[in-house]
């Protein structure tokens, strides 16, 4: 899975969760600008976790690498 494929279905992920269109969710744009809380951030985690196959409790996941949806598809293809 290619990190472009990777964005957008983060993006339907996160849209699903936020209650937004894919539309209003950029690839480059600050999670917190979305209004996520610490709930939605463990939601997406989920959502992750569950889409990608990945453990991400045990993983060296960053603050940087949580601070878009670009940052994250990069993170999880390198996992991958």
């Amino acid at each position: 899975m290619t990190v472009h494929e990777i964005e957008n279905k983060l993006i339907e992920g996160i849209a699903a969760i936020t209650g937004r269109l894919p539309e209003e969710i950029a690839a480059d744009r600050p999670f917190h600008d979305l209004g996520i809380d610490s709930l939605g951030f463990v939601e997406i985690l989920v959502f992750i976790e569950k889409s990608f196959n990945l453990q991400l409790i045990a993983a060296d996941l960053t603050r940087k690498d949580f601070e878009n949806v670009r940052s994250l598809a990069a993170y999880i293809a390198g996992r991958q």
